[in-house]
């Protein structure tokens, strides 16, 4: 596993909206005069360095999803620098990248193609990939007769299958039943233990803790604070029941 890294410094996204509150771009916003912006994440500063799990906590749309999103590289910031070292694999929605038309396993070898592996490689894993998801039979049914947690295994069986140096999970993970839930944070510890980074988001405190030993509060786009889990945890309920 190479040595991964993640820095960022005066880190900010924005959203841009027309008048009728449609997200557009910004060469749109400037023809379709009267439209507002949201920072979804403002001055964000954070460094994590190998070995280390870290959880975003927060409020729903306090930015969260925001964030492991531009780790992920799928959204590109608008102000300051974001520095990720390494590859990732990222599970941020239960949806992302699967073609309900497709059996779980010709889904699994496309993603795996998109993820870096060449065909063969991807064709080569299939059999491992079908026994990381528990999914038996349906491993070779269409997803659109998946379940929420079923098209959530199958993504996380792929991307743990790339042995990324970053795995970034979003709260898709707490679709999962419980069985596939420890086997997710086993999975997700391992990385972190043989010098990997985990990111992830979600409102299942206690499953988070099992492989994050730091937390970033995020309220409004800013972090609030930012230290050992069990700290930043207390502080952000006690917050929250205030």
């Amino acid at each position: 596993m190479a040595s991964a890294s993640i820095q960022a410094d005066g880190l900010g996204l924005r959203f841009l909206f027309d008048r009728y509150q449609r997200a557009v771009t910004p060469a749109l916003a400037r023809l379709r005069r009267g439209g507002t912006e949201t920072w979804g994440v403002h001055d964000l500063a954070f460094a994590i360095d190998p070995g280390e799990g870290v959880a975003l906590v927060g409020p729903s749309g306090s930015g969260k999803t925001t964030v492991l999103r531009l780790i992920a590289g799928v959204l590109e910031p608008d102000a300051g620098r974001l520095d990720v070292r390494g590859r990732v694999g990222a599970l941020l929605s239960t949806e992302a990248g699967l073609h309900g038309l497709l059996t779980g396993r010709e889904n699994a070898e496309l993603l795996g193609v998109l993820a870096g592996m060449s065909r063969a490689q991807a064709e080569g894993a299939l059999d491992e990939i079908r026994h990381g998801t528990r999914l038996e039979d349906a491993f070779d049914r269409p997803v659109l007769s998946y379940s929420e947690g079923m098209k959530a295994r199958l993504g996380f069986a792929v991307a743990d299958h790339t042995q990324p140096d970053i795995l970034v999970l979003d709260e898709v993970h707490e679709a999962l039943d419980h069985e596939f839930r420890q086997i997710v944070a086993e999975r997700a510890d391992a990385a972190r233990r043989a010098g990997g980074i985990v990111v992830a988001a979600g409102h299942d405190h206690p499953l988070l803790a099992t492989f994050c030993g730091r937390a970033l509060w995020l309220q409004d786009g800013r972090v609030v604070a930012d230290g050992p889990f069990d700290e930043v945890r207390r502080a952000y309920l006690q917050e929250g029941a205030g």
